[in-house]
């Protein structure tokens, strides 16, 4: 068997950066198994946004790592993320839709100064009809946004903490201003 690689000093620093997050308190945010084939070494972040029982959103965030470096990065890192949550009818039929979720992508980084370069991503809404016997589940309608950006170093938080934030506002959770700490809701009884 042999040893596992030494992680690269840079990839600490991230690691690192990413445990120093602060995240919003209605996202539960897990480690999952990072994509293999995409770089040498990366970490992944699975969340989701419960609420009273209803998933409002979830999402993955990943960060890769190839100390070679990369043309198609410009850069040693990328950062590849996945969000989707379920809208209101009336907001999920609007052609604009995806400039939002690309707007609220943008806005986010730039909010926690996350410096980055080489942005691109989709954003998708997705119709669900139900049919014959599933015919009574009401009409839904998701957006999905898939984005990737190089980040400006191995400072990683404030990407991870921009992402949170997005996810939230893709959960239609109001946005907390900085110094300001949400107190959590009282438990519903059962």
């Amino acid at each position: 068997m042999s040893p596992l690689p030494q992680l690269p000093a840079d990839f600490q620093l991230a690691l690192a950066s990413m445990r120093a997050a602060r995240c919003r308190p209605e996202l539960a945010l897990a480690e999952v198994p990072a994509p293999a084939r995409l770089a040498p070494f990366g970490v992944a972040m699975g969340a989701e946004i419960i609420l009273d029982g209803e998933e409002l959103a979830t999402g993955r965030f990943i960060v890769l790592h190839d100390p070679q470096g990369s043309s198609l990065w410009d850069g040693t890192f990328r950062i590849v993320t996945y969000v989707r949550a379920q809208l209101e009818a009336d907001m999920g039929n609007d052609s604009l839709l995806g400039n939002v979720a690309w707007a609220w992508l943008i806005e986010a980084l730039e909010e926690r100064d996350a410096r980055y370069t080489s942005a691109g991503g989709t954003a998708t809404r997705i119709l669900s009809e139900s049919y014959g016997t599933l015919a009574a589940r009401p009409d839904a309608i998701d957006i999905e946004l898939r984005a990737s950006w190089t980040p400006s170093g191995t400072l990683i938080s404030p990407h991870l903490e921009a992402w949170t934030n997005m996810m939230a506002t893709f959960a239609g959770l109001p946005p907390v201003p900085d110094g300001v700490t949400l107190l959590q809701r009282p438990r519903q009884p059962r």
